[in-house]
């Protein structure tokens, strides 16, 4: 672990690996104790985070393959994403898909939801792989996931309690693409 103080910085701190080491940059304005309080801050800031990166990189198989169990059971297997993985740059929506490519991406918000909620968005967007829009047809083949009303409620629930308070935001369940 290496603590670099700079004159030049005033009130940011930053944290990273470099060369199997731990680096803290830090304003040198900062006193013992302030010092030893945001490196022990950082450094598990920095931990969680490449925690957080190996479940979604090691995720993304299991991902994949439960993506695919619920396309046999519930879509007749004709759902057949190029890849499902965990993203963390998705903060207005539970998931994505982009046809063209046959790729699905699932927010890392969801990781502390039920499964069965998990599973709603991951059959939400294996149907797109098969229907692109909102239709009538889409939300039929949705509707074959038994727990679909109960995963929308639950997600609709979240963003309430999400924008609870925003003047003139009203939550939108199916913002799941």
């Amino acid at each position: 672990m290496e603590v670099r103080r700079s004159p030049r910085r005033r009130r940011t701190v930053t944290a990273y690996r470099e060369m199997g080491r731990t680096v803290v940059l830090i304003p040198a304005a900062f006193s013992p104790a302030e010092e030893q309080r945001w490196v022990a801050q950082m450094v598990a800031k920095l931990r969680t985070r490449e925690e957080r990166r190996k479940r979604s990189l090691g995720g993304d198989n299991e991902l994949m393959a439960r993506a695919r169990s619920l396309s046999a059971a519930y879509l007749d297997g004709l759902a057949e994403p190029a890849g499902v993985r965990w993203v963390d740059n998705q903060h207005r929506r539970w998931g994505s898909c982009t046809p063209a490519d046959r790729s699905i991406r699932l927010s890392s918000r969801l990781q502390s939801m039920p499964d069965y909620v998990v599973d709603y968005v991951l059959v939400h967007e294996l149907v797109h792989l098969l229907e692109p829009g909102h239709d009538e047809r889409f939300w039929a083949l949705v509707a074959r996931y038994p727990r679909a009303e109960r995963a929308r409620g639950f997600l609709e629930g979240v963003e309430l309690a999400a924008t609870a308070g925003a003047a003139g935001q009203e939550p939108t369940p199916d913002d799941v693409d």
